[in-house]
């Protein structure tokens, strides 16, 4: 599953994901009130699943998990920091919580349970390995980059699987070529293939946008083989990520949908962070773009009996912090994503390529 990145420079660096060289920190959507029905916990965890977590957690109180309120999903190798939710009346016995992988590190109230993407997003730290002095240049560089314009907004590899082949049964699934009675491992199938597609698509608009760095807009039609004014406007806008004409837009880093009719108008607000493109996720009952960009989408269409959405095509990483340790060679990098964004995506970038 060979991905297009914007930046053509090949750096290798050692990255390995574990609750020393990792860490994750999840940013709240709003701030608790202090009072209500619910307790919320600030929870530091390694070498766990969000669901790991949890279970061990309900279990001690005498708990379903269901009672127990989280915003997202966080890695297990790595240590990170996220906020769940129980009823208030186990105070006293959270109180007295010990586990060798799980701390609790605050304790606040609030009138509601904690739900899926109740978040603004996630702070990142990495520490990256065998970084030599030409490497940390193409490091340095890079991030310059990614800061000024952004990253493409990929599924990470944890959404494809060991061997990153995952769609391949969720497209089985689909032709009825394969079946799966686990109904979660089947949806789970599915949208991996519905990832891969999104993915796909992104690849070929960042080709796109490669080619127009370089190419008039009627030699890019004549390479990718697109009808005569697909491309129309795009040259005269300044960001690598064009925008065309029919794209569904959306403000960023959240907010209403709509279509771009004055591209060039929307570029400007596009470089002001104000909005972004978004890509197809196949499915039921979704949003589907027009013009030039529906030339482009058709071919990553399914019919896939999953929830349709849209899904931001670029984003910006926000707070980037660096330090270079020379003596261990040692890179360490921080920066914020929005929800549901891969910080692997910030690595693959700055390598060139995904590695998988």
């Amino acid at each position: 599953m060979k991905l297009l990145y914007p930046l053509p420079i090949k750096n290798d660096f050692v990255f390995t994901s574990t609750s020393r060289d990792f860490i994750v920190e999840e940013i709240p959507l709003y701030p608790f009130s202090g009072k209500g029905e619910h307790l919320v916990l600030k929870v530091r965890k390694k070498e766990l699943t969000t669901w790991d977590m949890i279970a061990i957690i309900a279990k001690y109180l005498g708990i379903n998990r269901q009672d127990i309120g989280y915003a997202g999903l966080k890695d297990k190798h790595a240590m990170t920091l996220q906020y769940i939710s129980i009823p208030a009346k186990f105070e006293s016995q959270i109180n007295n919580f010990l586990h060798d992988s799980i701390k609790i590190l605050e304790i606040s109230k609030h009138a509601n349970k904690i739900k899926i993407g109740h978040l603004k997003g996630n702070r990142f730290e990495m520490r990256l390995k065998k970084v030599l002095g030409v490497q940390k240049e193409k490091l340095d560089s890079g991030l310059n980059w990614i800061e000024k314009n952004g990253l493409p907004n990929y599924f990470g590899v944890q959404r494809f699987g060991t061997e990153g082949n995952n769609w391949e049964d969720g497209k089985k699934i689909i032709a009825k070529k394969l079946k799966i009675g686990d109904k979660k491992l089947r949806e789970f199938l599915v949208g991996s293939y519905q990832s891969y597609l999104f993915n796909q698509w992104l690849s070929k608009r960042i080709e796109i946008s490669l080619l127009l760095s370089q190419y008039t807009q009627q030699e890019c039609e004549a390479i990718m083989q697109l009808p005569f004014d697909t491309l129309k406007g795009t040259k005269k806008q300044s960001q690598f990520f064009k925008i065309l004409h029919g794209d569904v837009m959306m403000h960023y880093p959240h907010g209403r949908l709509f279509e771009a009719e004055d591209i060039l108008q929307e570029s400007q607000r596009f470089n002001a962070r104000d909005i972004s493109p978004t890509g197809l996720l196949a499915g039921i009952k979704t949003t589907y773009a027009n013009s030039g960009a529906r030339v482009i989408e058709e071919e990553f269409k399914e019919n896939i009996p999953l929830q349709g959405s849209r899904r931001y095509g670029w984003i910006w990483a926000t707070d980037i912090t660096k330090k270079y340790i020379p003596e261990k060679a040692h890179y360490e990098l921080g920066f914020v994503l929005p929800k549901g964004c891969y910080a692997t995506n910030v690595l693959d970038l700055l390598r060139g390529g995904r590695q998988n």
